[in-house]
């Protein structure tokens, strides 16, 4: 039964190959591939250009040397060759790569270079004989390195980061707050902060927080070269503050200064989590004994020195008030 099932299948299948509709198709399907095959061949055998990526690697570093380049790097070559040539580079077991021996090419001081020609020669070597190069960038190549010298910086952010009306940064975290940095001993005295690359989040109001990477400087090497950052926000609202006591500075011994009224009032803008910490104390506001003395005035004036750092837009109610000044009691 089964065999017979089997039979009438290939019947089926044998009529529906070698009907005259099916033969005329299965012809022209061959020579289609035909046609398709002797196009690919000749495409291929016509000169075409391709910018080619070559991986660039450091070899035979010393145990000692610690490289501030990336160990692996690229340059952008390119080339000019049959279309089957640069298949192979671009697809096949020949991809290219180019090692650089370090000893060949240190000159000293932290840094090792391949001028244009070398690297011209190089590369030449790494392809066919009917391989032209038209290109290379960049037209050198350059490394740098320490023997350890290092030390911990800070990192901050930089770019835009703008949460949504009405709300403000509260707080920044990071994490880790400073990171490793290595380069040449003249680099290290210059550096004094590590900037992460330039973030663009603008519109939010919740808590944000971001993996970023830390901006890559020639010569400088730093560990961890990514870190954490969490964005705390809170809602603006305009606050005041009063008992904030005047203060009277540069007053000579034995002599006070009494302002009436004793304490103000200062209006700013805030959070709402921040107004909840903030006291009188956190604020000074001052009168200059020696602006008094120099400038005589029926009232004085006041000035707010110092306010807290998680407000904005901090002003007085009032810029004079009366004032004495006074013998000190002994």
């Amino acid at each position: 039964m089964q065999d017979s099932e089997q039979t009438g299948f290939f019947r089926i299948v044998r009529n529906f190959l070698f009907s005259k509709t099916n033969k005329e198709f299965l012809i022209f399907l061959f020579f289609l591939m035909l046609s398709g095959t002797f196009w690919m061949m000749m495409t291929l055998n016509e000169n075409y250009e391709k910018e080619l990526r070559i991986p660039v690697s450091i070899t035979h570093v010393p145990k000692e040397v610690m490289l501030l380049s990336n160990e692996t790097d690229s340059i952008h070559v390119t080339v000019r060759d049959r279309g089957i040539d640069i298949f192979s580079y671009l697809y096949g077991d020949s991809r290219k790569k180019l090692s650089v021996n370090f000893k060949n090419y240190d000159k000293g001081n932290g840094k090792g270079s391949i001028n244009s020609a070398e690297l011209q020669q190089l590369l030449t070597d790494l392809f066919h004989s009917s391989t032209k190069i038209t290109g290379i960038s960049p037209s050198k190549y350059e490394f740098f390195y320490n023997t350890g010298a290092h030390k911990k910086v800070p990192v901050k952010w930089s770019g835009r980061v703008i949460p949504e009306q009405l709300y403000f940064l509260s707080n920044t975290t990071y994490s880790p707050d400073s990171v490793t940095v290595y380069a040449s001993e003249e680099k290290l005295d210059s550096i004094r902060v590590i900037y992460t690359e330039p973030l663009q989040c603008v519109g939010f109001r919740d808590t944000l927080s971001i993996d970023c990477q830390l901006r890559k400087t020639d010569g400088v090497k730093v560990m961890p070269d990514h870190i954490h950052i969490t964005f705390y926000t809170d809602v603006l609202t305009e606050e005041s503050m009063d008992g904030i006591p005047v203060q009277g500075i540069n007053m000579p011994a034995g002599k006070v200064l009494r302002t009436f009224p004793a304490k103000v009032r200062v209006n700013f803008v805030t959070g709402v989590s921040v107004f909840r910490r903030l006291k009188p104390s956190d604020f000074v506001v001052i009168a200059d004994y020696n602006e008094l003395k120099n400038h005589p005035s029926e009232k004085c004036n006041i000035y707010l020195r110092q306010v807290p750092n998680d407000i904005s837009r901090a002003v007085l109610t009032t810029n004079q008030v009366d004032y004495l000044i006074e013998e000190e009691n002994e």
